[in-house]
């Protein structure tokens, strides 16, 4: 959820940066045009009133006769174009020059510069010049009108160049993206402790449930941070699990209970049984069939009762020596397995292990017995520990007839038997036996098929100890 999260919280900031950066950046670019503008301004309305009072015109023979003014106003063109690198004259209304620096420079016959000339002979200043850009080469012409006597006798036109001004405005551009950079740091920071305060009780129920969900029904969700509507989530998923342990546990109480209340009424009748099998011929069909149900009877009721322990004991976990405990359960089945026939080989390195020893070792009993049990005489069966990353596993395999896909999802249900397999002795309660006890101890068993034939299952338990 939070890497979906994250990336919609990080655009939307970043479009909200944006958003804020761009008309700040247009803003600063305005200013800076704005200023030299406005300077030039200046320059162009005190190069004017210079020019004002000059009064040598275009009719002066080879302009010989200059007055004191004039003279003030080429030296003040010189000096500005020396120093600021401005191109600046006073040109007549036909375009020729009063005064002008550099000397070669003359009004231009159209372009942007005669538009402004244009302009300003009109009596009004020319109009602000477009916006330049830092990656424009333009320059900034900027006219304005010398009045005398209500007339316009000339124009003082000013050519400067933008260089100056577009690195401001880039450095200007260069400190806004700093700064947004920066702020989108933040952003992000303050985004990752954001959906990490968000999702905390979410990533707190998902393991919880997921505990519950392989048999530690005991875990709970700490309510602590986040949201109020996840606080109040993680109360109401409390409140659930509690109620689904105290059913579970009525459950297994009730067959506890039901399972300890009718042995003694079957071993009375089992009794009764036997005693009226004295009265009847040894070989009565009738009677050894009721004989044998009833033991049956007693075995699934011993079953049920022990299913009911398993999922309700707290395991007793410590560090097993896996290797050790299987060899013990090899040496242990050695026996039967010799007597139908069958060959049973443990390949039981020392691997070391999580588990509780006495849970562990009836299940290896219930996986063993029921992999002899299956394999035909003159088959195999393997008994192999290893370890590998964080847990370590006894993996059983057979010769036996194995089962089909349709079998292996519902192997280790409860009652549940195959149904090529139902002349075999058993309650359908063995396996899941084996699952109630590996789960109480933080393992687990599965189930597959053993190439060329026969049935694989692998017990697990964590190398590490679970819950830290």
């Amino acid at each position: 959820m939070r890497t979906r999260l994250l990336p919609l919280l990080i655009v939307l900031m970043a479009a909200v940066l944006l958003a804020l950066g761009f008309p700040l950046a247009l803003s600063v670019a305005a200013a800076e045009q704005q200023r030299v503008v406005v300077d030039r301004i200046d320059d162009t309305a005190r190069f004017a009133a210079l020019a004002q009072y000059v009064t040598d015109g275009p009719s002066t023979s080879l302009r010989t006769s200059v007055d004191e003014r004039g003279e003030t106003l080429r030296r003040e063109l010189v000096s500005y174009y020396g120093v600021y690198g401005i191109r600046a004259g006073v040109f007549y209304r036909n375009g020729s020059a009063m005064a002008n620096a550099p000397a070669d420079w003359v009004l231009p016959d159209r372009g942007e510069t005669r538009e402004a000339f244009q302009e300003a002979l009109l009596s009004r200043r020319s109009h602000d010049p477009k916006q330049v850009w830092p990656w424009q080469r333009s320059r900034l012409v900027v006219a304005s009108p010398v009045i005398r006597d209500g007339d316009v006798v000339a124009v003082v036109v000013t050519d400067s160049p933008t260089g100056a001004m577009r690195s401001r405005t880039l450095h200007g551009w260069l400190v806004i993206g700093a700064g947004e950079a920066a702020a989108m740091l933040l952003a992000v920071g303050a985004a990752l402790r954001l959906t990490g305060w968000v999702l905390l009780p979410v990533r707190i129920l998902d393991a919880t449930t997921h505990d519950i969900a392989t048999g530690r029904l005991k875990s709970r969700v700490a309510v602590g941070g986040g949201p109020p509507e996840l606080r109040r989530l993680a109360r109401s998923f409390n409140e659930m699990a509690d109620n689904v342990e105290d059913v579970l546990e009525q459950q297994r109480a009730f067959v506890a209970d039901a399972s300890h209340q009718l042995r003694n009424p079957l071993a009375a009748l089992l009794l009764r049984i036997e005693l009226l099998a004295l009265e009847l011929p040894e070989d009565n069909e009738e009677i050894a069939s009721v004989r044998t149900e009833g033991k049956r009877l007693a075995q699934v009721l011993d079953d049920l009762l022990d299913l009911a322990l398993a999922e309700h004991v707290e395991a007793d976990i410590r560090l097993t020596d896996i290797g050790q405990l299987a060899a013990e359960r090899v040496a242990a089945w050695a026996p039967a397995a010799e007597a139908k026939g069958v060959r049973l080989a443990g390949d039981c390195p020392p691997t070391t292990g999580w588990a509780d020893p006495v849970t562990l070792s009836s299940a290896l009993d219930a996986v063993i017995d029921n992999a002899v049990k299956f394999s035909p005489e003159g088959g195999t069966v393997e008994v192999t520990v290893s370890s590998s990353g964080d847990a370590s596993t006894v993996v059983v395999t057979d010769t036996g007839p194995g089962l089909t896909d349709e079998e292996l999802a519902r192997v280790g249900d409860r009652f549940w038997r195959s149904g090529r397999h139902q002349n075999v002795k058993g309650s359908g309660l063995g396996l899941s036996i084996t699952r109630a006890l590996l789960t109480a101890a933080g393992g687990s068993i599965a189930y597959a098929h053993h190439e060329p034939r026969g049935l694989r299952v692998t017990v697990t338990v964590p190398r590490t100890r679970p819950g830290l």
